[in-house]
């Protein structure tokens, strides 16, 4: 299957910079180039490539995702002009304007999503229950995806710490992902100090995601260490593990799904009173029917960023990737939320999403 879908990005690859490059020698300082000198004049066809190439400096994904949002809006762009052409009866327009409308769309779309990633919003949830909780309510923080080093780093992960603090949180959990494979170890270090900055009445939670442990991890920083910094800053790091932190609220914290080790969600429910509030992390939102048949009262999840560039995450709820994309979803007598996460995976930009960090008020 990988060996497919590789051929198929291969080719379509191929096609697009062939594409870019025909549409490139329809401007006049290339076509005239290219005239005189057929050689030059396809050198000098490749400019639209080579203005996505600035973006290597972020990040071999976020060339190649500039890339594609540059041919996909001229293709769009040629194919719009041509049917407005032809509704007009009319051959062709006296300039070649198509390409200048596809890199002003391009540049347009990607700055939004260069804002849309670069901002993190506060996003609040509220949450009832019959259930006692300790106190007259709970205010949970989530933070999700930080994938530290991308759009923010140790230094601005201190700052939205700061602004999570202002809230005067009872529990703060993170919801794996916390690295990931580029992330320096300085980074991880100054982000593992931000948490223990952290001001809570019952504690900071953590539970891995598939990117935390890595999959080439580059030698920056071992597991190991990623435990042992977060331990050093009191942070609870739940493997499969159970924990109250209060005689009502429980916080039951699953290993990734990627792990074929991993226990069952009923499994991890098992002994505990059915009238307590239990609260699951879980990093994939995926396995819904399953927990929703054990009942836990809140599960939190991240992963999915929200979709990060559309139309990926809508592509991803059609194969059955996930089981919920964004926000907040009932189940039987479980509610489920799904963070966008307050920053990404490699690509610099969100479309259609944001970054957050989630406030849930659980109330009688």
């Amino acid at each position: 299957m990988w060996l497919g879908i590789f051929a198929g990005v291969t080719l379509i690859a191929i096609f697009a910079i062939v594409f870019l490059m025909r549409r490139a020698l329809r401007f006049g300082f290339s076509k005239k180039i290219y005239e005189r000198n057929k050689a030059l004049g396809i050198l000098s066809s490749i400019w639209p490539i080579a203005i996505c190439l600035p973006f290597l400096f972020v990040g071999f994904v976020a060339f190649i995702i500039a890339f594609i949002h540059l041919f996909v809006f001229w293709l769009i762009t040629d194919l719009a002009v041509f049917i407005a052409l032809r509704l007009a009866k009319k051959g062709s327009t006296k300039r070649y304007i198509n390409g200048f409308i596809a890199l002003s769309l391009t540049v347009v779309y990607l700055s939004y999503g260069w804002i849309m990633a670069h901002n993190v919003i506060q996003t609040d949830y509220d949450i009832k229950t019959d259930k006692a909780l300790g106190k007259e309510s709970l205010r949970v923080v989530a933070i999700a995806d930080l994938h530290s080093g991308i759009t923010l780093d140790g230094d601005d992960f201190l700052e939205e710490c700061k602004r999570i603090n202002a809230l005067e949180p009872d529990v703060v959990v993170v919801c794996g992902d916390f690295v990931d494979d580029d992330t320096s170890r300085e980074d991880m270090i100054k982000s593992c100090e931000a948490l223990g900055t952290l001001d809570t009445k019952y504690g900071v939670f953590f539970v891995f995601g598939n990117h935390d442990r890595g999959y080439f991890r580059n030698g920056a920083f071992s597991t190991e260490e990623l435990y042992y910094n977060l331990s050093k800053n009191r942070v609870t790091v739940l493997s499969d593990e159970v924990v109250a932190i209060n005689e009502d609220v429980y916080i039951i914290g699953r290993e990734d799904a990627s792990r074929k080790d991993r226990k069952a969600a009923e499994s991890l429910m098992q002994g505990i009173d059915p009238s307590k509030f239990v609260i699951m992390l879980d990093h994939q939102p995926t396995d819904y029917n399953a927990i929703a048949e054990c009942s836990p009262d809140l599960v939190i999840s991240g992963h999915t960023h929200g979709g990060h560039i559309f139309p990926a995450g809508q592509i991803g709820m059609l194969m059955g990737a996930n089981d919920s994309l964004y926000g907040l979803k009932k189940q039987e007598d479980t509610s489920f939320i799904v963070t966008s996460g307050i920053s990404g995976w490699a690509i610099p930009f969100k479309t259609f999403t944001v970054s957050e960090f989630v406030v849930i008020d659980i109330e009688n």
